[in-house]
């Protein structure tokens, strides 16, 4: 054992191409999620019976028929719940599991049905006999206004300079406003919880969760039992962003209520029309802003209010919103500039966070401004973004007071403008459209500067669980969960590096409360920032313990050994890493850690809108051409070219992966993806056949993404990567904006062409005929 020789590297460490650690799984359908998992003898299966009004006082509930009805074992309400009846992330009790005696929103959960088939239960809750007396609802963001609706929480603003006098110095001010439309994570897992009770108190619950310690926190509460009481698994989940953050709490709660009312295993499912009906989504926005610029179109001044449609209760609305303010800026600099939240309550399902998290709105309406200004003065948008962004002395504040200190967007935008031949390609689409009368084309090219942390400080940290097992093996266990986007792969990538190991020695367990507390949501693009961050320190743990040891044992100093790819070198001589793990074991080393990290320098003082609440900024920028039929408004993305800046990345094939993806999804939000609730309250868009996700053949026809692989982060972050999970998404601007300019050339780019999103070609042949009929008159 110590004549090992030095072997070059190891296999699957950090900075590699190496596959998703479940893609084989996926691809061949051996991946095992919740429906997958084996139901033991009796399970009873709940189903939701949901609100058929949008507003409403109830006048009775007659459940004779449901009771009646085959296989059904009985019926959950509000008086079933044996602690609070409340499900709320935001701790104001506003979110009732059961609505008892007033529903607030269309397809709001009223009661459970719970039978020993799942189609026995959806088939027996649709039996209920509901009396109402109808109150008045509103759906619209403005109607709510209009109609002195409450604000759910507290708003934000955010103020720097003396917007009177950069408003009064401006050579041009304009005024406007913008719809930003919500969206539906239609995720390919809907939501699912599965219960199995326990001794005494304790249940286990397999949920798809992106927080599972705050479903452990809302079961413990609704059954009124401790946390300790309650284990949440999760091993994987078939996609989430951001709609599992809160919306899981619900399913897990039920499916808890009903498993220790009934003494068995229950699991719960809904339909998608359900699930879409019955589960909060992206926020939509409606912008009024006011902007005032100079002759080259630097801007002097701006003020902006950014109203939310929040839905029934305050959910994750009040840092959405938040996060909404602080992205409105992009990557310009406002000198003297007001920004203001207004969360508005409306009879909707409560909606939450969804990839971005409010970022992805306040970008969009920074970029409109930018748009108006462009063709208020008859210039390239690219020359007017240039022109505002962050850089030299007294231009790096942000309206937060936070300094961006990290700034690259220029070389990005510098980079890309060559590499996809942005100019060249603008004049000749500018000739075509002069020539072509009913096709027209568009070319945008935008950045993003997104910044990185929770917002809600103590959410940044994270641990992590790591054993050397006496063979060599190792496992691996932290707070983050796996949705698909490689975060297991990432972490395990980060331990192989620390002990020096090939990647398939280690085993990655599924996120589990009973191994890991107190951890964050998945979320904030935070994943492997955190969580590799705390299993690396849990290696370090273990092995400065076993450095200790070979110094002590072999009698060399501490600087005397090393892990060297799969070997530890010990003075002169070399154990492979399994025969010197099983030396440590025999001399009674512990092998196990519990590791640990926390977000370093941020900090937030919301009530004075001043701080540093992010760590570092992400950057990119997307170049899209598209084409667009100004007879009926429909459109294609022709090509698309990104820069992307992950740092110096985890695992590059995995970034791209996710760059790719975002974007996709993000161009579905801006361009097809509408939700639509008619007079009723009634969510109509609530099932693929109503509700138009992008297609594989939405995707540009040329499509090339690319990593700004010279980009290096600090060195106290995860091997000097970057986070990639949200930033990307902002990245599709660029087609919004490229439709709005072959809109525009239809009255010869005189006219900002001010298209709301989802840019649908409804709204797009709208846009384009109002253009015309404006250059006509």
């Amino acid at each position: 054992m110590n004549l090992m020789q030095p072997i070059d590297r190891i296999r699957g460490g950090v900075h590699e191409n190496e596959r998703h650690e479940s893609g084989h799984k996926h691809v061949t359908g051996t991946a095992e999620y919740i429906d997958d998992i084996p139901e033991p003898a009796g399970t009873l299966h709940a189903y939701l019976g949901l609100s058929q009004r949008a507003h409403a006082d109830i006048l009775s509930v007659n459940f004779d028929a449901v009771r009646a009805s085959p296989d059904v074992i009985g019926v959950l309400t509000a008086d079933d719940i044996p602690g609070e009846n409340d499900v709320s992330p935001a701790h104001k009790h506003d979110d009732p599991v059961f609505a008892r005696n007033r529903v607030e929103f269309h397809g709001q959960p009223i009661f459970a049905v719970i039978a020993t088939t799942r189609d026995a239960a959806r088939r027996a809750a649709a039996k209920v006999r509901i009396e109402y007396q109808d109150l008045p609802h509103v759906t619209d963001v403005l109607e709510a206004a209009a109609a002195s609706y409450p604000l759910v929480i507290d708003p934000l603003k955010l103020q720097r300079g003396d917007i009177a006098a950069g408003f009064a110095r401006a050579k041009h001010i304009i005024e406007g406003e913008m719809r930003i439309g919500g969206q539906d994570h239609f995720y390919l897992e809907g939501q699912i919880s599965f219960a199995i009770p326990g001794e005494d108190d304790e249940i286990t619950i397999y949920s798809s969760t992106q927080h599972p310690s705050e479903t452990q926190h809302m079961v413990g509460q609704v059954l009124g039992v401790p946390s300790n009481a309650v284990t949440i698994n999760v091993r994987r989940m078939g996609g989430a962003f951001g709609g599992k953050e809160t919306q899981a709490n619900l399913f897990a709660a039920v499916a808890a209520v009903a498993a220790r009312k009934y003494r068995c295993a229950v699991k719960i499912r809904p339909d998608r029309d359900d699930d879409m009906t019955a589960t909060g989504k992206r926020h939509d926005f409606h912008v009024g802003y006011k902007v005032g610029f100079d002759t080259d179109g630097r801007i002097e001044a701006v003020d902006a209010v950014f109203s939310a449609r929040c839905g029934f209760s305050a959910d994750l609305s009040g840092p959405v919103t938040d996060r909404a303010l602080f992205h409105a800026d992009n990557c310009y600099f406002y000198p003297h500039v007001r920004l203001r939240s207004r969360p508005l309550k409306t009879n909707t399902v409560s909606n939450t966070a969804f990839r971005g998290f409010g970022g992805p709105q306040g970008m969009v309406g920074g970029e409109r401004m930018i748009e108006d200004i462009a063709y208020t003065l008859g210039k390239d948008p690219l020359e007017i973004r240039k022109l505002n962004f962050y850089g030299g002395e007294g231009r790096n504040l942000t309206p937060y007071h936070q300094t961006v200190e990290d700034n690259i967007i220029g070389r990005i935008i510098a980079e890309l403008e060559t590499s996809c031949d942005y100019a060249a390609r603008r004049k000749e689409i500018l000739a075509f459209n002069g020539k072509s009368r009913i096709i027209k084309r568009g070319i945008a090219l935008t950045p993003v500067k997104f910044g990185i942390s929770f917002t809600k400080t103590e959410y940044n940290q994270a641990g992590a669980l790591v054993h050397a097992y006496a063979d060599g093996s190792i496992h691996l266990n932290h707070g983050g969960t796996e949705m698909g986007q490689g975060l297991y792969t990432k972490v395990a990538q980060v331990v192989a590096d620390e002990f020096q190991v090939d990647l398939d020695r280690i085993k990655v367990t599924a996120t589990t409360t009973g191994k890991v507390p107190n951890t964050s949501a998945t979320a904030a693009s935070s994943g492997s920032d955190l969580n590799g961050m705390a299993a690396a320190n849990a290696v370090q743990q273990i092995k400065a313990r076993l450095v200790a040891f070979a110094a002590e044992r072999y009698g060399v100093s501490e600087a005397d050994i090393a892990f060297e790819p799969n070997t530890v070198r010990v003075g002169t001589q070399r154990f492979s890493f399994a025969d010197f793990i099983k030396i440590a074991y025999g001399a009674r080393i512990q092998l196990s850690a519990a590791g640990f990290y926390k977000t370093p320098k941020i900090h937030w003082n919301r009530a004075e809108g001043w701080g540093r609440p992010f760590f570092y900024y992400a950057y990119g920028a997307s170049c899209s051409e598209v084409s667009v039929d100004t007879l009926t408004g429909e459109y294609r993305v022709e090509r698309a070219d990104i820069l992307h800046d992950v740092g110096r990345s985890l695992n590059p094939v995995l970034d791209i992966g996710q760059i790719e993806g975002a974007f996709v999804q993000g161009m579905g939000w801006l361009t097809t993806e509408e939700l639509w609730w008619d007079a009723k309250g009634k969510l109509r868009t609530h099932a693929p056949s109503t509700y138009k996700i992008p297609l594989a053949s939405d995707r540009p026809r040329i499509f090339n993404v690319n990593l700004a692989e010279w980009s290096v982060n600090p060195e106290e972050t995860i091997r000097r990567s970057k986070a990639v999970g949200e930033p990307p998404f902002m990245l599709p601007i660029s087609v919004l904006e490229a439709i709005s300019m072959a809109a525009a050339s239809v009255a010869d780019y005189l006219m900002p062409p001010r298209i709301d999103a989802p840019a649908t070609p409804e709204r797009v042949l709208m846009a384009v005929e109002r253009l015309r009929a404006a250059a006509r008159g």
